[in-house]
Parts: C-alpha cells; structure tokens; sequence
C-alpha cells in the first residue's frame, strides 16, 4: 500500500517528503502514515473549520474567530502539520524556515537550474 496523497502536488516536496514549499519557505506536511480515511476526514475538518474562521471574521464575532482557529489548530495536529514532529530520526522541526539556508540549501538551489527559461 502507498502513502502518496490522492490529490496532486504543485510545490515542491523535499527529498525526504517531510516538507513542502512555497515562495522559498518550508511547511510542514501532514503525516504520511496517516490512514487515507483519517487524513481525509482530518482534511475535511481543517477546511471546515477554515471555513468558520472566514464566517467569523465577515461577522466580526471574535469568540467565533477563536474557537474556529482552535479547531484549524486540532486539526492540522492531528495530521501532523503542527506539534510533535512525525518522523523519528531526531531531525528537528524547520517548519516555516527559509528552504535557501539550512539542510535543505543545495536541494533547493538546484530546483531553479531545473526550470527552463521562459
């Protein structure tokens, strides 16, 4: 059985799939020993509770606002993008790093010498 998601990626993924990235910073991916069930059950709940943040805010009921960006936060959780890292080789967390420095600086530079010119 495989871990790669049913939906298509349109960032890069780093060589370890630990992180994704846009505009040069790196973001947590979700963990991929999740059940494809649960992670898409805890993907719905994410986009609903996005959805509350949204409501909230049009209506300017900040109590809403807070308990909807709590429920984004349980979700994204429980799939890994927040808290205790998923992987268990002790690299640290660099979620929200700049993918340029770091452990990551040689596979990412080599990713615009891939791009063709336009």
């Amino acid at each position: 059985m495989t871990n790669a998601p049913s939906h298509p990626v349109t960032h890069p993924v780093t060589p370890d799939g630990r992180y994704f990235v846009v505009r040069g910073r790196l973001w947590r991916r979700a963990n991929p020993a999740l059940p494809e069930a649960d992670r898409a059950r805890l993907v719905s709940d994410l986009m609903t509770a996005r959805g509350a943040v949204a409501r909230a805010r049009r209506a300017q009921d900040p109590a809403a606002e807070d308990a909807a960006h709590a429920a984004v936060d349980i979700a994204k959780r429980a799939l890994g993008e927040r808290g205790p890292v998923w992987w268990e080789d002790g690299a640290p967390d660099l979620n929200r790093h700049m993918a340029r420095t770091g452990p990551y600086a040689d596979w990412f530079a080599g990713l615009a010498q891939e791009k063709p010119a336009p």
